[in-house]
């Protein structure tokens, strides 16, 4: 294609970001697969995504990136501009999911969570915004959940909050960029309980005697959450379909992508409600004169 674009997508290793760095590779894009201990924990993750780009013949390169440092987050992006002197795209989808009662889980393991699933968002962010404003161009896609406005089940609530948060932060920072020709596109995801790994690395509550006092009422009900959210997906749907939501939205033209684009085949109801924030949002910048903070797709 034609107009190839520099992409760094955050939490590369598996998941959502194995299949969007792949997505948007095969499309003629260089992406930067980001993922932390390249030498040890994802040392396999780093050598299949070598050897897809090879078979496939695509500009795809891994690049150690730690959300939770940094210094991390600014060598990636240094490495990025200095090889290819400029960054087009930041997918922000790093992230960490729990499962258990929400009473359970010490302030600092929410913490833990929030680190990964906001700050993270803000340390790449400080490390790549200063070359997007000064090139006047660029867009971030961040990697949210349906969670955080539709229907969501109990003993996931660490999570739930962090993307709630990621989500608000998301929103907030498409207003002040936008003068400077940065676009952003939330993508959510539903609960797609096959095609990851979220649920089978889900952290646990640290306080277990919290957790068991729990489990008289509710075991059976923890045990099977990821049974009754798959009983509400169609048989045929596809996890790749949020890889390809976000390499749809890198390729459509500035000023045109969709603020916020639903992958949810369980129908949870955050489309619904989504449409109705962001359309009150939008009406709300027009009354108060704020109209070119919006782009023409800014509530679709």
């Amino acid at each position: 294609m034609s107009d190839s674009k520099i992409i760094l997508v955050t939490g590369a290793s598996s998941g959502f970001g194995a299949l969007t760095v792949r997505a948007l590779a095969e499309r003629e894009h260089t992406v930067y697969a980001g993922m932390r201990a390249l030498g040890t924990r994802n040392a396999r993750a780093a050598a299949d995504l070598a050897a897809h780009a090879a078979e496939h013949r695509v500009d795809l390169r891994a690049v150690e990136l730690d959300v939770t440092r940094q210094d991390s987050a600014d060598e990636a992006v240094g490495r990025i501009v200095d090889e290819q002197g400029r960054i087009d795209v930041l997918v922000h989808n790093a992230g960490h999911m729990v499962l258990g009662p929400a009473e359970a889980f010490t302030p600092e393991q929410l913490a833990d969570v929030y680190d990964t699933n906001v700050l993270g968002t803000q340390r790449v962010n400080r490390a790549a915004l200063p070359q997007l404003r000064a090139q006047g161009q660029g867009h971030l896609v961040w990697i949210g959940s349906s969670s955080t406005r539709g229907g969501c089940p109990p003993f996931l609530a660490p999570y739930f909050a962090a993307k709630a948060a990621m989500d608000a932060l998301a929103v907030s920072y498409a207003a002040e960029l936008i003068r400077f020709g940065i676009d952003t596109s939330i993508v959510v995801p539903g609960a797609f309980t096959s095609g990851t790994n979220h649920f089978a690395h889900a952290g646990a509550p640290a306080d277990a005697d919290r957790a068991a006092a729990y489990d008289a009422r509710y075991k059976a009900l923890m045990d099977d959450v990821n049974a009754r959210l798959a009983g509400l997906i169609p048989p045929d749907a596809d996890v790749t379909d949020v890889a390809e939501a976000v390499v749809r939205s890198v390729e459509l033209p500035p000023g045109r992508r969709p603020f916020r684009i639903h992958v949810d085949p369980s129908r949870d109801g955050s489309e619904v409600v989504s449409a109705v924030a962001d359309r009150i949002r939008a009406e709300f910048f027009r009354r108060v004169g704020l109209d070119d903070l919006l782009t023409p797709a800014s509530s679709l």
